[in-house]
């Protein structure tokens, strides 16, 4: 049975700074990325008007997942989320790869986006090298998250609500273009059926565009992370996975619709700036400022709350003895500050790689992340379903907010999280991204036999260690939730089939 304990979240030490307002705009910010406002062009030339049923799929999956996790993140809260529950539910080593896979994942992301920042500010300022632009917007974030949790969620904030607006504003006008009620438009959704059809190059390329159209959506499990940092982690996760699912749709699929309602499909803008192509269409004036000044503001987001992930689950990685105890000590402010150092230090590295050796390094980046945040969705759905039969079983006034149709929904998510990542294997244009993540994935499982062959096992305390660890009498999260994941590894007959790994 459960036991009164004192939650992880209230004990870690991390500082609650970040109100309900923060949480809020972290949640949605989290998936409105430079993806949506470029990315989404390439989808849609592949794919054509249709583009809307592979975002409108991608969403459905995202949702589901979102749910999932939201159901575990309000029933037992604990710093590192999914990294903690993956640990709980599928034993130790799943629990290591999970929260290993994500920093790396998030420390590629920091350098992506901070060499996609770079580059957009070079076209304002052609005379500053990239590397230097790069270095520079790393290190004004970095001390922005130095500072403590609250400058995040405030910096976060004002950047999620420029991007809300935006597409807000974009979706008034294209309405606006489709009913007529805008000077000299044409009025109607012919250009969804006019230039070939709704699919011109057949459903195939509609259900493969899933794949992209998922890592998209990536970022808005961001929110049960930064929960333990918040003044009322479960209102606030509660209220911002609910809010999530409209956003998704509106923001998403409506945008793509009105991309492709309002220009066809197959021009050449709307494979380069979908955003751009529209409102180029509209006559709005400086249209290349507008649409570089909001990417730029959607990859500073995307680089502020990467910083602040990398930060948080190697913090978390470090109470469980899954990595040096030396990142585990907080400033005064109750911030993380090591952690936020190395993964700006390996932000640096690559950057510094990618201005010696150009756009190869880069691919590589990109190529080896490219299916690891798949891993990891997978990797919360498993545990989803593992919890959820023994919060049934043992604590059921704990679920406060449920998986709908559980269990036979969650299991249709893992089947189709299942078909994204066997998609991502099969195709040409996806499978290096595959094969390389897969690559990330064996050293990080390579790594996890070292550090259980010769590493110091969780609990063990060595000296003055434990004066950098917070007061915490429940510093092994695998307590939390009944039978331990260790006892998982040793009894697997009594872990529920479908949710073997």
């Amino acid at each position: 049975m459960y036991q009164a304990e004192p939650r992880q979240a209230d004990n870690s030490g991390l500082s609650k700074g970040l109100k309900n307002r923060h949480m809020n705009l972290i949640a949605i910010g989290g998936v409105i990325g430079a993806g949506l406002f470029v990315g989404s062009g390439v989808v849609i030339s592949s794919t054509g008007p249709a583009a809307i049923v592979s975002f409108a799929i991608a969403g459905v999956i995202t949702l589901l997942l979102m749910r999932m996790l939201a159901e575990m993140a309000i029933a037992r809260p604990v710093v590192g989320s999914f990294y903690v529950y993956a640990r709980q539910a599928l034993g130790q080593r799943a629990g290591f790869a999970t929260g290993w896979m994500y920093w790396y994942f998030f420390v590629i992301v920091v350098a992506v986006e901070a060499i996609a920042g770079g580059r957009i500010i070079q076209l304002w300022f052609p005379m500053v090298p990239l590397w230097m632009l790069s270095l520079g917007l790393m290190v004004a974030l970095s001390a922005t998250n130095m500072v403590s949790a609250r400058s995040f969620g405030e910096f976060e904030y004002w950047f999620s609500s420029i991007k809300v607006v935006a597409i807000v504003l974009f979706l008034g006008l294209g309405v606006l273009w489709i009913t007529g009620l805008w000077p000299e438009s044409t009025p109607g959704i012919g250009n969804l059926f006019d230039h070939g059809g709704f699919t011109p190059l057949g459903w195939g390329a509609v259900l493969a565009a899933v794949v992209p159209c998922v890592a998209f959506y990536t970022g808005a499990e961001i929110i049960t992370i930064a929960a333990a940092e918040s003044e009322d982690p479960e209102r606030s996760v509660k209220k911002a996975m609910r809010s999530i699912v409209a956003r998704v749709v509106t923001f998403y699929v409506g945008s793509i619709f009105v991309v492709v309602a309002i220009q066809r499909w197959d021009a050449e803008s709307v494979g380069v700036s979908p955003y751009a192509a529209v409102l180029d269409v509209m006559g709005i004036p400086a249209v290349s400022t507008i649409m570089n000044f909001i990417v730029l503001t959607a990859v500073l987001s995307c680089l502020n709350s990467a910083l602040y992930t990398t930060s948080r689950m190697l913090f978390a990685l470090t109470r469980n003895g899954d990595a040096p105890k030396f990142f585990t000590k907080l400033s005064k402010a109750g911030v993380p500050r090591r952690a936020i150092l190395l993964g700006t230090t390996v932000g640096y590295v690559s950057v510094v790689c990618v201005y010696v050796w150009g756009d190869v390094v880069f691919a590589f980046l990109v190529n080896s992340y490219g299916a690891v945040a798949l891993f990891v969705y997978l990797a919360i759905a498993l545990s989803q379903v593992v919890l959820r039969k023994r919060l049934d079983r043992e604590d059921p006034a704990a679920l406060k907010l449920k998986m709908w149709l559980f269990p036979w929904l969650s299991y249709a998510t893992i089947a189709l999280m299942l078909c994204v990542i066997a998609a991502m294997a099969l195709l040409p244009s996806t499978q290096s991204q595959f094969l390389m993540s897969g690559v990330t994935l064996i050293i990080i499982l390579l790594s996890y036999e070292v550090r259980r062959r010769y590493g110091r096992k969780p609990g063990e305390e060595a000296g003055n260690d434990a004066a950098d660890l917070p007061a915490d009498p429940s510093m092994d999260p695998s307590a939390e939730l009944g039978p331990s994941a260790e006892g998982l590894e040793e009894e697997p007959d009594k872990q529920p089939v479908a949710a073997r790994p």
